[in-house]
C-alpha cells in the first residue's frame, strides 16, 4: 500500500497571501512542517505563476494541484479551461503540476440531472484533451451532488458515466450530503488521488427574543450551525477516513477549512496538522 502524502488546500489562505504575500505564505507552511499544496483562490496571473514557482522551488513544497472551472460562471470571471486551455497547461508544466481539479458545478447547473450529466459529459471531454498534455482533470464534490435520482446519488451516476474524469471527494460535504465519507470512498477507488479532510462539527446556537418572536428566524439558525472544524474537532472519523483514501489510491491529503471562525488559519492547521501526527502520520508530511 503506497503512503499518501498530507498537503493543504489554500482556499483559507487567500487573506494570509494578500496580506504577507505567496513566497511568505509558503514560508510559512513550511514552518508548519507541510511539503505539499493545492493552488486556488490565487489569480494566475504571470507574476503569481512565477512566485509560486519561486516558493514552491526554494521550500521544497510541491504543487499537487492547481484550480479551473471548464467554463466561467455568472458573476465570477477569471481563467477557465474552455478559454484558455494554453495558458493553464503552460501553467501546469512551469509549476511542475500534474492534475487541474474543478472546485465545483456551476450554480445555474444545480438541481438539474440532464443539465448536470450535460456538464460532466463536457468535463470527461476536458479529461481526454488533458490527458493529452499528462495533466489529469479531477471535479470536486460539494453536497448537492448527493441529489438522489432513481435511488442513486448523483455523484455515483457521474462516475458510472465517465471514465478519465478524477473525483477529489471532500468527507465534510459527503458527510454534509448525507453519505458515509468511508463508503463513498471506497466507491470511488481508482478515481480519488485526491481528497479534502476537514472535520465536521455542530456549533453553539446564539438566539436573541427577536428570534423567538419569527419562527423564519429562529428556524434559519436552528438549521444553519453546522461548522468546518479542525481535524479531530468534529465528528467524522478521520482514522477511517485516511485508512480508506490510502487503500482506494489517494496520493494528497489535503487540510481544507472553508471557514477558520476567526482564528489565524495558520492556527488551525496546525492543530489539524497535530491531529494527523497523532494518529500516527507524521512522515506523511
Amino acid at each position: 500500500m503506497t503512503q499518501g502524502k498530507i498537503g493543504v488546500q489554500m482556499f483559507n489562505l487567500k487573506n494570509k497571501i494578500a496580506e504577507i504575500g505567496i513566497y511568505e505564505t509558503f514560508r510559512s507552511l513550511k514552518d508548519l512542517g507541510f511539503s505539499c499544496v493545492e493552488v486556488t483562490q490565487i489569480e494566475m496571473s504571470q507574476d503569481n505563476v512565477a512566485e509560486l514557482h519561486r516558493a514552491s522551488t526554494a521550500f521544497g513544497i510541491t504543487i499537487a494541484s492547481v484550480s479551473a472551472p471548464l467554463d466561467t460562471m455568472p458573476g465570477m470571471p477569471g481563467e477557465s479551461l474552455a478559454q484558455d486551455f494554453d495558458k493553464i497547461i503552460k501553467d501546469c508544466k512551469q509549476l511542475d503540476c500534474r492534475i487541474v481539479r474543478i472546485g465545483m458545478m456551476p450554480i445555474q447547473l444545480m438541481g438539474d440531472k440532464d443539465k448536470a450529466m450535460a456538464y460532466i459529459q463536457d468535463a470527461e471531454a476536458m479529461a481526454e484533451r488533458l490527458a493529452e498534455h499528462g495533466i489529469e482533470l479531477y471535479y470536486h464534490n460539494h453536497h448537492i451532488e448527493f441529489e438522489k435520482y432513481d435511488e442513486k446519488f448523483l455523484l455515483d451516476i457521474m462516475r458510472e458515466n465517465t471514465a478519465k474524469l478524477g473525483f477529489e471527494l471532500d468527507v465534510h460535504w459527503v458527510h454534509r450530503g448525507g453519505a458515509n465519507p468511508i463508503e463513498v470512498i471506497e466507491r470511488f477507488a481508482g478515481r480519488i488521488s485526491l481528497l479534502h479532510l476537514k472535520d465536521y462539527r455542530i456549533g453553539r446556537m446564539e438566539t436573541t427574543e427577536a428570534d423567538f418572536k419569527d419562527m423564519s428566524k429562529f428556524m434559519y439558525k436552528f438549521t444553519d450551525i453546522i461548522e468546518f472544524a479542525e481535524l479531530g474537532q468534529g465528528s467524522l472519523d478521520i482514522k477511517g477516513i485516511m485508512e480508506a483514501g490510502t487503500a482506494s489510491g489517494v496520493k494528497y491529503f489535503l487540510i481544507e477549512q472553508d471557514n477558520t471562525y476567526g482564528r489565524d488559519p495558520f492556527d488551525c492547521l496546525q492543530e489539524s496538522a497535530d491531529y494527523l501526527r497523532q494518529l500516527g502520520y507524521a512522515d506523511w508530511f
